[in-house]
């Protein structure tokens, strides 16, 4: 401190104390008087530097080493299968999955809900997070209880004259120690009103005689309400965040609701495809034991002098490419496998083959149009977040509304205050209850001139309105747009099945006519047989094939497409949620047993929808291989051909198309659940 007070008498006689005490506070003086202007120059200066030492900034990054963070490590898993290893150890780890059961362990490892490649970025617990809010918006409307208690231990010096001196000064003070407490409970009412009531008492003791009171024990009680009249007052402002938070809840539900249905759809179309690339990889391994065969039979016919080196370089050329398209084909299959084991929650090489046993349904769906626009303007769960968010929208606007408002407020007050003490000849007296009382009626005014802020914020709500209604109309255009898409798909995937079907049956016959008419080394009414009409009999087979696999599992895939798009997709599959809130700590504590404290808002297991053929989905594609019926015996106990031919011509082989097989009767239009 720059001056030393001091207590006690001033005189001529301590004139040479007073001396020396004088120069030793102006020496300190002169000290701080430096060191501010000191601090005041570093201020001043242009140099960052002196601000280390004053302010210290954080001017560098400290990174720590990987290895000293909290480690986390993968589990030990098998070694994933590849082109070069396909087959499993043993028919054990072989997994028959059926649709149903994709499903349902899709849901319960949906804790974070994963879609195909990767995750959707919600949980589950999304919507138990937001549901706190709710509670946190009524916090406002408890009763707050509030309890101060202060110690005060006072002294301050004052000057006087002396009065057995006039011209001396005396300095003394007086000592006082104080107790303050104030203990009260107020509450805001739905209204904005704030009613509380509060206990006052403040004790009071002096050191030093003289006061007609010593201690004096002063206390009141005090009954106080505040009711705003404009701004702060009505229910919808005041509820208007409750309502909010009520709105952002349901807000995350159908935002978690709809990745689950993204999932649900992720694990269909997963499945689907692992058919479609395991009928692929069998095409492509009968195209590869087809030009075997092809090729060894080129090879006999030339040794013998039937054939040329144009139909074996032939063959091997063909040869090749088939195995090629084959590893092509498996790869996929494993790549397959992988995308399907990632989105139920599985690792990546456990088990080692998945094979599915559900097999894709071949009837055509009846869709009405006008059915699945009305239901898809109710259930999408997009269409619900944007409709949800226009209401949150005009919670808001309530509150920006009240906020444009003057403030004005009814005050009222009403007191009872009493007084104790002891007297210089320590009698105790104190105030009869309810002797001295006080009450105070007012409104109380304050506006901003203007209000520029509050007008402006009112103006950018009403605009924000008028722009998520806009989305609202842009997110029904997109809806009807998606799920025209749906119904164009249906109706083209069913037809190509259903052509590829066809084409498939030609490709059949022709493949049966080109092997028949090379076996014999002549072509039919005197034409020169060409062994390249075989190879492009097989590949033509064998793509057929698959685009009949490829059109019939992307109908089904566009099915659930359809379901997801209208937003019954969970509805469809019997999946419900259990809603269960989060419960927290109350205002006992732990005092009182445990609480189960619910988890998650996790769906439950579907309801069973799919078939289970018990043996693997694609021989519902009728996979039998093409030349196995041209190897049997022919009428008349002919013997199959021996190793390295092709089996002989079949004279019962006609060059005919199939006449295109009608599509099955409609299906009757069920009623949409929900509905």
């Amino acid at each position: 401190m720059p001056f030393l007070p001091f207590v006690g008498h001033f005189s001529r006689s301590d004139r040479a104390e007073y001396t020396s005490m004088t120069g030793c506070n102006r020496a300190l003086g002169r000290i701080v008087l430096w060191g501010w202007l000191a601090l005041a120059a570093a201020l001043a200066a242009p140099a960052a530097e002196p601000w280390h030492v004053i302010l210290p900034e954080q001017r560098n990054m400290e990174i720590r080493d990987p290895a000293r963070i909290t480690p986390v490590r993968l589990p030990p898993l098998p070694t994933p299968p590849t082109v070069s290893e396909l087959q499993p150890p043993d028919a054990a780890a072989v997994w028959n999955l059926s649709l149903d059961e994709a499903i349902r362990i899709g849901l319960a490892n949906s804790e974070v809900i994963r879609v195909l490649g990767g995750s959707s970025g919600r949980t589950i617990y999304d919507p138990a997070v937001t549901n706190t809010q709710i509670d946190q918006a009524r916090g406002t409307f408890d009763p707050n209880l509030e309890l101060d208690n202060n110690f005060y231990r006072g002294e301050t010096p004052s000057e006087a004259l002396d009065p057995t001196d006039p011209s001396g000064v005396r300095i003394g003070g007086i000592g006082t120690n104080d107790y303050a407490m104030r203990m009260g409970m107020s509450k805001r009412g739905p209204t904005g009103a704030t009613a509380g009531v509060h206990v006052n008492a403040n004790p009071r003791q002096y050191n030093v005689p003289g006061f007609p009171l010593n201690p004096r024990s002063p206390s009141s009680v005090d009954l106080s309400l505040t009711q705003p009249l404009l701004r702060g007052g009505g229910w919808a402002a005041n509820l208007a965040p409750i309502e909010i938070a009520r709105i952002d809840t349901e807000r995350s539900f159908f935002q978690m609701k709809d990745a689950v249905q993204e999932m649900v759809r992720g694990v269909i179309q997963g499945y689907w495809a692992l058919v479609a690339a395991r009928t692929d990889v069998w095409a492509r391994q009968q195209q590869v034991k087809q030009t075997t065969e092809a090729l060894k039979y080129a090879q006999a016919r030339l040794q013998t002098g039937s054939a040329n080196l144009q139909d074996v370089a032939q063959a091997s050329s063909a040869l090749a490419d088939f195995r090629a398209a084959l590893i092509t084909a498996e790869a996929t299959v494993l790549v397959r496998e992988a995308a399907l084991r990632n989105i139920l929650g599985l690792p990546p090489s456990v088990p080692s083959r998945i094979v599915p046993v559900s097999p894709p349904s071949a009837e055509r769906l009846d869709v009405s149009w006008p059915s699945i626009l009305e239901v898809a303007s109710v259930r999408r769960p997009d269409l619900v977040e944007l409709k949800l968010v226009l209401e949150a929208d005009e919670q808001r606007h309530l509150l920006r509304r009240n906020e444009a408002l003057p403030r004005v407020d009814a005050v009222a007050l009403y007191r009872w205050n009493g007084l104790e003490g002891r007297t210089p000849d320590r009698e105790l007296i104190a105030t009869r209850p309810g002797e001295f009382t006080e009450w105070q009626l007012g409104v109380n005014f304050s506006v901003p001139l203007g209000l520029r802020a509050p007008r402006a914020a009112l103006r950018q709500q009403e605009l924000v309105i008028r722009r998520d209604r806009a989305n609202i109309d842009q997110g029904l255009h997109n809806a009807a747009h998606r799920l025209a898409d749906n119904y164009r798909n249906l109706a083209q995937y069913y037809d190509q099945y259903r052509a590829y079907q066809e084409s498939r049956a030609a490709s059949q016959v022709n493949l049966d006519m080109q092997t028949a008419v090379y076996s014999v080394g002549q072509a039919r009414q005197g034409e020169q047989a060409i062994f390249l009409n075989v190879l492009q009999a097989i590949t033509s087979w064998g793509n057929a094939v698959s685009a009949e696999a490829q059109a019939l599992t992307a109908y089904n895939t566009e099915l659930a497409n359809l379901e997801r798009e209208s937003g019954i997709i969970l509805e469809a599959h019997g999946v419900r949620f259990v809603e269960e809130r989060y419960a927290s700590i109350g205002p006992l504590g732990r005092l009182f047993a445990e609480r189960c404290y619910p988890r998650d808002f996790h769906p439950c297991p579907n309801a069973p929808r799919y078939s289970d053929s018990g043996q693997p989905a694609e021989n519902a594609f009728n996979l039998q291989d093409p030349l196995e019926p041209m190897r049997q015996p022919r009428q008349g106990g002919a013997s199959p051909p021996p190793q390295g031919s092709l089996p002989p011509a079949r004279s019962d082989i006609e060059l005919r198309v199939p006449e295109r097989v009608p599509p099955p009767a409609p299906l009757p239009t069920t009623e949409p659940p929900g509905r």
